[in-house]
């Protein structure tokens, strides 16, 4: 066994588990924690506008349960999670074009949970596990944590190569798929609908569970929405697909769902038990009010609005803060636009001279499960406002002169 000196009394102790050395933390959070400071234009974290948060309404819905309904508010509550909240997100779910039942889905704390959850249930040491690439952080994180094995996929501009996912799949014999198809973190690309269907169709061919993560669909700026990759018959019995208030609503409330076959969610369910028990009560059942007294589309639809606004301040702004030869994507939605500089330049060793100058992005690196492109770079354009976002690119362009 190996030990660990004390601090305190110099006897040695157990060393920690090799998965907490092996996978570290979030370097979004380590530049999120550098940048606190408020003079600083943060494109780093993926944070949404806190002045376009319907704080009224939430309120008014914490305050109807909190006087009308404490004792439930304030009491233990199921795993699965509050049948109105439930029966309110099946709605939601079928409306946008996949029949969903309350009893389909598991509310968790937030759509974070739902990916751990799934590892718990779902991976063994040593399992393989394929990603996009470049591939939302923390969902390497949480595999990283489960040991798997992590396989980017070869893709474009437009998202996964289904070809190519295939001859990994047979391959390497992966038990899942982890893919946030639209306004992807971190790129803000959407898969095309034909792709969805070849992705489901490989799926099927192969018994490949597909997790479909979807925490920004509805934060639509332009174009036509593409059905979720679950919806599609052949996905039907081997999708998971996961939802979240956080970008929507607030992400202070930690609420999240999945939706997934009967015996996935019940194994998914017993993981949550060991984990937290339940969601806390009083957030889903303000929620649940929220969505029964507000009129959570039309809000969203008006941060959509300025969302747009911001990422067409930033596209307008980009062409002379980044270096001559650089290139980026026009995201129909979302919060993130992906940029790639000349290949001379490391976004990593960068970032301390934009720091410098009161900015900050996320390197692209920590987001490859595979070789790195390492000219890459995440900004977030909803966090500030258009004025801000000039004056932040205005910074970046000094510190990449």
């Amino acid at each position: 066994m190996t030990f660990i000196n004390s601090a305190i009394t110099g006897s040695p102790q157990p060393a920690f588990a090799a998965r907490v050395a092996s996978v570290g933390g979030s370097p979004v959070r380590d530049i999120l924690a550098v940048t606190a400071r408020p003079e600083v234009v943060n494109f780093a974290g993926g944070l949404p506008a806190p002045g376009l948060f319907d704080s009224e309404g939430v309120t008014a819905a914490f305050h109807a349960v909190l006087t009308g309904a404490a004792r439930q508010a304030l009491q233990y509550s199921t795993t699965e999670g509050g049948p109105g909240l439930r029966a309110a997100l099946a709605d939601r779910t079928s409306v946008r074009g996949l029949a969903t039942a309350a009893d389909d889905l598991l509310v968790t704390t937030g759509s974070q949970q739902a990916l751990s959850l799934l590892a718990t249930a779902l991976l063994d040491p040593g399992d393989t596990v394929l990603v996009e690439s470049p591939c939302y952080l923390a969902a390497l994180q949480v595999f990283g944590f489960a040991g798997a094995r992590i396989v980017p996929v070869p893709g474009d501009a437009d998202g996964i190569d289904p070809d190519a996912l295939e001859e990994l799949v047979v391959g390497e014999r992966p038990k899942l798929l982890y893919t946030v198809p639209t306004f992807q973190n971190p790129t803000g690309r959407t898969l095309p609908a034909d792709r969805r269907a070849a992705v489901a169709r490989v799926a099927a061919r192969h018994g490949l569970w597909i997790v479909e993560d979807d925490p920004y669909g509805e934060l639509r700026f332009e174009g036509e929405r593409v059905p979720w990759i679950s919806s599609y018959e052949d996905a039907g019995d081997r999708s998971v697909l996961l939802g979240s208030f956080s970008k929507v609503m607030a992400p202070g409330l930690r609420l999240g769902w999945l939706r997934a076959p009967a015996a996935l969610r019940r194994a998914c369910a017993v993981a949550k038990q060991a984990a937290d028990l339940h969601t806390p009560t009083v957030n889903q059942l303000a929620a649940a009010r929220y969505l029964a007294d507000r009129d959570l589309d039309g809000h969203v639809a008006r941060v959509a609005a300025a969302y747009r606004e911001r990422r067409d301040a930033m596209l307008a702004g980009l062409p002379d803060a980044l270096p001559e030869g650089s290139d980026w994507n026009r995201p129909e939605g979302g919060m993130f636009l992906w940029a790639r500089l000349p290949e001379a330049y490391d976004t990593t060793a960068l970032l301390p001279r934009a720091v410098e100058q009161d900015v900050a992005y996320v390197p692209g690196a920590p987001f490859y499960a595979g070789a790195p492109d390492r000219s890459t770079m995440r900004l977030c354009f909803v966090t500030h406002t258009p004025e801000e976002i000039a004056e932040g690119l205005r910074r970046l362009g000094r510190a990449l002169d």
